[in-house]
């Protein structure tokens, strides 16, 4: 099976300098838990629902201030809509993400991969072996 048919197709992003605030009420209303960061038609980073609580919230500061560029995890990992299920699992095994970012042949953003979607193509094994290892305990 290939990445394009388990991702999820419908992705929003924001830019560099959309205040977090904003980004924290996409994610509500969305339900979703990363938001890619896009500048030029193309991914810089990424900001998941931790980055806004570590460095965010957690810091004190105010979220309507702060921009994505200051919060987001710069770069990103992401992977093909050719590429192979398992190609984009071992991806994320090795980054320990639970999230993967989908491009076209043209590196524009067009879905996510996300461990839900690997539980839903029906291979529970590689689900589990995903799980394991994204979730596991920090030395």
């Amino acid at each position: 099976m290939h990445v394009s048919e388990a991702m999820h197709k419908q992705v929003q992003s924001v830019l560099p300098t959309t205040r977090v605030s904003e980004v924290a009420k996409l994610m509500k209303k969305q339900d979703i838990g990363a938001v890619p960061v896009t500048e030029n038609g193309r991914m810089i980073g990424m900001i998941t629902d931790r980055d806004l609580t570590v460095r965010v919230l957690a810091d004190g500061h105010d979220a309507s201030e702060v921009t994505a560029r200051e919060v987001m995890s710069p770069g990103a990992t992401f992977c093909h809509m050719s590429d192979r299920i398992e190609e984009a699992v071992r991806m994320m095994e090795k980054h320990k993400i639970r999230r993967l970012p989908v491009m076209n042949a043209d590196d524009k953003i067009v879905g996510m991969l996300a461990i839900g979607d690997i539980t839903h193509c029906g291979s529970r094994p590689l689900a589990e072996e995903l799980l394991r290892a994204v979730s596991g305990h920090h030395a």
